[in-house]
């Protein structure tokens, strides 16, 4: 069983890098009230299918902009019979020093509309940084890196492109931690755009300001996007890491022109591509041209196929390439490691390429929360983390 005076843990701990020490849950998913203190270590999760690992990662999740690992909507994460809000409170070790992150649905409040007769209700997430309530969850950037890995993730090259996006998105959030800012401010003019144009009485001034605007997030969203890209390259290209390198690119037009040409001289261009698609995007109701279009492409190196076309397991062992790559590189950029959630990553590896996997997370220095089903899938960790068995609803250390 781990030891707290662990000369292995005491240099983890004094890595350069975010983690939590105390988890606090309140009518999130299966847990009513859940505390977990890892100290900072490593953590494990044991337990069977349905016992409630994954929401425990969930809940470090929330610690990052965005809607959590699972991309649900706030109100299905509050635990059921619970009816009302739900809560994650933390307490973090950073290169700063000790804060604390608190972030939970708010109490549902009616909006000012209405819609056919009936009063809508609005979910709204609140976050409060060492107590105080800040403008936004997209705040959260700037304090807090997280990178995760899903079972759900293991068809990312096979799906919608919209899930590789939120890939590259997360990566290119740890380089740069306005753009997760950036893209909501996209998102946001895009569907005020949309809007107008779906009344078909919008003034064309007011429409070629809110194109404008598009322009101007559009063209940081995808600058930064290449910029990591590029980065991540240098450093896939010269890992000695056991996983198959990968060869990133992006199927994008605003990606694509700013590599030959200047960002105002894009903007421009984007706006005017706007301006001219007016009817077009009206008739389909959205818009058709931007960077919420990019798509995100992968190849096996060594095999030189697209991933599409690799087998399960190499197309999962790309991720985790990618992963960690992107952890590394986050590290370097960020200036503290990021806090990596692998959920039932060992289940499908070999027990050569899993001692690898614990290693290479070892070198980076990231807190990393684990789950799977056999506690004997961790066995090459030794001392390295904190192990737990969950079971209906009960997280208890496994000594």
């Amino acid at each position: 069983m781990l030891k707290q005076d662990s000369p292995i843990l005491q240099e983890e701990i004094r890595s350069p890098r975010v983690a939590v020490e105390r988890l606090l849950l309140t009518d999130f998913r299966s847990y009513e009230r859940a505390v977990i203190e890892p100290g900072g270590h490593n953590a494990v999760f044991i337990g069977p299918n349905g016992a409630g690992k994954t929401n425990l990662l969930e809940a470090v999740s929330f610690l990052a902009p965005g809607r959590g690992l699972r991309q649900c909507k706030l109100s299905q994460v509050t635990k059921l019979g619970a009816g009302g809000s739900w809560a994650v409170a933390s307490r973090l070790d950073t290169p700063d020093g000790q804060m604390e992150i608190g972030t939970g649905l708010a109490p549902r409040s009616s909006a000012a509309s209405f819609t056919g007769g009936a009063e809508e209700t609005l979910d709204r997430r609140i976050v409060r940084i060492d107590g105080e309530t800040v403008s936004s969850p997209a705040v959260l950037g700037d304090f807090v890196q997280l990178i995760w890995l899903t079972p759900q993730m293991d068809r990312l090259f096979l799906e919608a492109a919209s899930g590789r996006r939120r890939f590259l998105d997360r990566i290119v959030a740890g380089f740069h931690p306005a753009h997760t800012r950036e893209v909501n401010a996209f998102e946001k003019v895009m569907r005020d755009r949309n809007r107008l144009l779906s009344e078909g009485s919008a003034d064309a001034s007011w429409l070629s300001a809110l194109e404008a605007r598009m322009a101007e997030h559009g063209v940081a969203i995808a600058a930064a996007r290449l910029q990591a890209l590029d980065h991540l390259a240098g450093a896939i290209e010269v890992t000695t890491s056991s996983f198959p390198r990968a060869h990133l690119s992006l199927d994008g037009e605003l990606e694509s022109g700013l590599r030959d040409r200047p960002a105002v001289e894009m903007e421009d261009s984007y706006a005017e591509t706007l301006a001219g698609m007016r009817a077009q995007d009206s008739r389909a109701g959205r818009t058709l041209s931007g960077p919420h279009r990019t798509d995100l492409l992968v190849r096996h190196v060594d095999k030189d196929m697209p991933a599409e076309l690799c087998s399960t397991g190499e197309q999962k062992a790309l991720l985790i390439g990618i992963t960690l790559a992107s952890a590394r590189l986050t590290a370097l950029h960020f200036g503290a490691a990021p806090i990596l959630l692998l959920d039932e990553v060992a289940a499908h590896l070999d027990e050569v390429r899993r001692a690898s996997l614990f290693d290479e997370l070892w070198s980076i220095g990231s807190q990393v929360w684990m789950t799977g089903t056999d506690r004997s899938l961790f066995d090459s960790l030794g001392d390295r983390a904190v192990v737990y068995r969950v079971d209906e609803g009960r997280i208890e250390k496994d000594e």
